[in-house]
């Protein structure tokens, strides 16, 4: 065999398939349509002077949101230049994966229907923020090929950034009085025991839906593009 076709078959062998460029240009368009979403609801509030930065960039939805469009958008980069995920991204998108699904769920059977106070603006950011978002970025975990198996010891890290949230959220309500969520506040019926528990309850579910998503990744690796374990 010449060196060309050695150079050929390598090439070949390290390319990404067609499904997964796909996967990478759909993961690109998702984030860009995060930004935009996010950029509309700015925009929005600004137009009417009803923005207020420290408490907009405040609310995990917008927080986590940030994330996923960084992670999407770097890895439907790499999804159409190369086979497999690195392990740090896929750990990475395993912990902002429960983020969003965490917000699609709290949002939709929490505060969907909680009648708002403030300022009421565009609809259509707010369905993607919540929904479809979170929807998109489960299904990619499930489905696109690339990704390889996650270690059990990554959990905890999906756990990182919601504590410190938390603590964030509540030190900045006692002082200011605001808080970005209403089952937050203890001036609420039901007072810390209330706010403890909701936070537990969120807590766990995020645990539950790491080690969903661990599990997943390894009784059905996705790293080769042919859908075998690595």
């Amino acid at each position: 065999m010449t060196l060309t076709a050695i150079s050929t078959v390598a090439s070949d062998s390290s390319s990404p398939s067609a499904l997964r460029r796909l996967s990478g240009l759909l993961r690109i368009g998702m984030g860009l349509l995060l930004f935009a979403s996010i950029a509309t609801q700015v925009t929005d509030q600004v137009w009417n002077d009803a923005f207020v930065a420290t408490e907009y960039f405040g609310y995990f939805t917008i927080q986590s949101s940030l994330m996923n469009l960084v992670v999407l958008l770097v890895g439907g980069s790499l999804a159409v230049r190369s086979r497999v995920d690195p392990q740090l991204l896929t750990a990475v998108r395993m912990s902002v994966l429960t983020y969003a699904v965490v917000t699609g769920v709290v949002y939709n059977a929490l505060l969907r229907n909680v009648v708002s106070d403030g300022f009421i603006g565009v609809g259509w950011p707010n369905e993607v923020l919540h929904v479809w978002a979170p929807i998109f970025i489960a299904l990619d975990w499930i489905l696109s090929p690339g990704r390889p198996a996650v270690a059990w010891k990554r959990l905890g890290y999906a756990l990182i950034y919601p504590v410190l949230w938390v603590v964030y959220a509540l030190v900045r309500g006692t002082t200011t009085g605001f808080y970005t969520y209403p089952f937050l506040d203890p001036g609420q019926p039901g007072g810390y025991v209330a706010v403890a528990l909701y936070v537990l309850g969120i807590a766990a579910f995020i645990t539950g839906l790491a080690a969903a998503a661990i599990a997943a990744s390894r009784v059905r690796p996705r790293a080769l593009e042919t859908g075998t374990a690595t």
